[in-house]
């Protein structure tokens, strides 16, 4: 088949590789504008448009799938789409270009989670589960029949950075095999059925950690955001990066947000038991541990808020 793949980040390129290893033609592939990044703003391809380049894929660098983009397509005569973390809204006329539509892998377990951060939606939501889906692209967000899916626990300590890395590549054995059976004309889609809930993309203020909740929520929650947007919280008037945390064992417990080191341990205090703070990043210094960061406070206990 004649294949038009779409995606941006880190978690697409392992889709684009197994696709490259097939009999299949990948005729272009579409991915966001370069961005600028790094303190001097850099702008860089995406993580997609360097392997596409690699494999000598011709490249189609937009922020939006315009009437530009849909005639340049439709010139390639494809037989399917495939989306993956692209980052942008695949409308009609494009939908219907492919003989065969697009399809999209998604990081969750359709129709929970529909949108743009279904794994750390999950993640903060303290779900139990976890997976992926390949479903058929339509107009209604992450709505279409599901070609096939997997799910596998989410587990009580792992980041969404490290669950996506994990699923990109589960992820990208679904796909093709979606992909095969599409091809073979054995493709066989079923609707979506459960509650439907909603993934919008995280913000700043997602980031912003409330420590007056319960431990298992707060732990939740910077697991969520990290890496991106990234768990913080202010002490002292200033930003504090949380970058890793652990559950507390046998701690007494604190007030929530107070912070205090005991037995060479940094605790901050949350509604229930305390975390422990494990690597910080102050504003404008280095990532460090959490015991080298507490010596510079000389304080006997702060407040996080």
């Amino acid at each position: 088949m004649k294949i038009v793949f779409a995606g941006t980040p880190e978690v697409a390129v392992p889709s684009l590789t197994a696709l490259a290893g097939t009999d299949h033609e990948i005729v272009t592939v579409i991915t966001r504008a370069d961005a600028p990044l790094g303190r001097k703003r850099t702008l860089t391809p995406s993580p997609v448009a360097l392997a596409a380049a690699e494999r000598g894929y011709p490249v189609l660098k937009t922020n939006r799938l315009d009437a530009e983009a849909t005639e340049t397509i439709r010139a390639l005569q494809p037989d399917l789409g495939v989306i993956v973390a692209y980052g942008g809204i695949v409308r009609e006329p494009l939908l219907s270009v492919p003989r065969l539509g697009w399809i999209n892998l998604h990081f969750s377990l359709l129709p929970r989670w529909r949108g743009a951060s279904p794994v750390q939606r999950a993640v903060i939501a303290g779900d139990e589960l976890i997976g992926a889906a390949v479903f058929q692209l339509v107009p209604e967000l992450d709505a279409g029949d599901v070609f096939g899916s997997f799910s596998r626990p989410l587990g009580v300590h792992s980041t969404s950075g490290i669950l996506l890395d994990e699923l990109s590549h589960s992820g990208a054995e679904l796909l093709l095999r979606v992909v095969g059976e599409l091809a073979a004309g054995t493709a066989v889609a079923v609707p979506q059925t459960g509650e439907v809930t909603l993934a919008p993309k995280l913000t700043r203020d997602d980031a912003r950690i409330n420590f007056d909740q319960p431990a298992a929520s707060v732990y939740s929650r910077i697991r969520g955001v990290t890496p991106e947007p990234g768990a913080f919280t202010t002490v002292n008037g200033a930003v504090l990066k949380l970058l890793e945390v652990a559950p507390s064992v046998d701690e007494p417990n604190l007030p929530a947000g107070t912070v205090l080191q005991r037995d060479k341990t940094v605790l901050v205090g949350t509604q229930t038991e305390p975390l422990v703070l494990l690597r910080v990043q102050p504003a404008g210094k280095t990532a460090m541990t959490a015991n080298d960061w507490w010596r510079g406070v000389a304080a006997e206990s702060v407040i996080a808020l």
